[in-house]
């Protein structure tokens, strides 16, 4: 990969950064940010925006492609903030991302905290990996899963790469960024532009789609700007056509200081380059809009805790219902004859719960069989110690001598 990293909009990196989107109809977005694991009251502050652009037209291999760091902390958020909004909304680059919504909420919030400007509130045109991998499964006749695969696990199925994701949740707000993080960071970005080449060509190879589409242009190419403009349902692409014939007009003709200036003006007008028939029908198809709700823009409380306090709540009414007002040492307690070291037995609704139980240093067990009845848990129980108590889901009875242990959840929605 060709890695540029920019910290600064006077440098030769934001210049490159700029020539190469205004030659890009693809880009691959990614943002991280230094996870936080107490419970907040503002998002977190993303440090870095991958950019992967893609390079070429459709004969080009999806690894011609250069992937650019945004490093925000250290780019002054005001200045750039009109340029990335340019864009995410720009009608000639399709915008790839995995789960995108969430790094566009904390993105926004960032630039509002330090820029004193509004955010960001959509992407278009924009295709999410999740969406294109279950085209893929659907056209291999596999069957789709409702459950969301990973980044990962999808880059391991389409492309054969192994992406790693130790880094995910490590200090991004640290300067300078280690070697590994970088390589992370951008293959994050870069790897949606392997998986939208791959989709793309199976729909191309498909045909129908792209039938009839210079026979359409051909019936219009006698018309004026004007009356393009004012077609029902009018194309961009035809539309960034008319304008590179203007411009080429303007600048052959140009012999005055008033022409340069409209010849100027006409290039501010089209900053990018128009996407090629073959994309343009992809993304009029297959495209979709990212959209911020006003609701999205206020932090929420988390509600896998939420969910957590009122299972808690619930298993101690079930406790005063089944056990009345338990007190005492618990079973291990040496005054008792035990050993002074808990024990747990955990059934299989809470098998997980053993493992992060051994993990700290406790002593946990699975029961023998898969579905073991209550009192051959408590007969195993019995045989592995006095100390082993019974922990038991919600299809069983919960032991109130044992206690719960809440392990963090990243901040960050997991792809792992």
């Amino acid at each position: 990969m060709d890695i540029h990293i920019v910290s600064s909009i006077d440098s030769s990196e934001f210049t490159h950064l700029t020539r190469t989107l205004s030659k890009s109809t693809v880009v691959g977005l990614d943002a991280e940010w230094k996870p936080v694991r107490s419970q907040r009251s503002t998002f977190p502050t993303v440090t870095l925006l991958q950019l992967a652009c893609q390079i070429g037209d459709d004969s080009a291999g999806w690894d011609e492609s250069v992937v650019f760091l945004l490093d925000l902390s250290s780019l002054p958020l005001p200045s750039i903030w009109e340029w990335i909004k340019d864009v995410l909304v720009s009608p000639d680059i399709l915008k790839l991302g995995f789960k995108f919504k969430q790094d566009l909420i904390y993105l926004s919030s960032t630039f509002r905290a330090q820029g004193g400007n509004p955010g960001f509130d959509k992407v278009e045109p924009y295709m999410d990996i999740t969406n294109i991998y279950k085209f893929l499964q659907h056209k291999q006749g596999k069957k789709i899963s409702k459950d969301t695969k990973s980044l990962s696990a999808i880059c391991e199925e389409i492309l054969g790469l192994h992406l790693s994701k130790e880094l995910q949740c490590s200090d991004w707000s640290h300067r300078p960024l280690t070697e590994e993080q970088i390589r992370y960071a951008a293959t994050d970005a870069h790897c949606l532009l392997g998986i939208f080449k791959i989709f793309q060509a199976k729909v191309i190879k498909e045909g129908p789609l792209c039938n009839h589409v210079n026979e359409q242009h051909q019936s219009n190419v006698s018309l004026g700007l004007k009356g393009i403009l004012e077609m029902p349902g009018c194309e961009n692409k035809l539309v960034g056509r008319k304008f590179c014939n203007a411009l080429d007009i303007v600048q052959a003709t140009a012999s005055s200081e008033e022409c340069e200036r409209i010849a100027r003006g006409v290039e501010v007008i089209r900053k990018t380059k128009p996407m090629d028939e073959s994309l343009w029908k992809i993304v009029r198809k297959y495209g979709e809009k990212l959209f911020l709700r006003e609701s999205d823009r206020n932090p929420k409380a988390s509600r896998r805790k939420g969910k957590r306090r009122s299972s808690v709540v619930v298993c101690e009414e079930k406790q005063l219902e089944n056990y009345g007002d338990w007190q005492g040492p618990p079973p291990w307690d040496i005054s008792l004859g035990g050993d002074g070291c808990p024990k747990f037995l955990c059934d299989v609704m809470v098998e997980g719960l053993a493992k992060h139980l051994r993990c700290v240093g406790v002593d946990a067990a699975v029961p023998h069989s898969r579905k073991p009845e209550p009192r051959l848990s408590s007969h195993q129980s019995l045989e592995d110690g006095a100390n082993r108590s019974s922990i038991q889901g919600e299809e069983g009875a919960f032991n109130p001598r044992c206690q719960a242990i809440e392990t963090p959840v990243s901040d960050k929605e997991s792809d792992i």
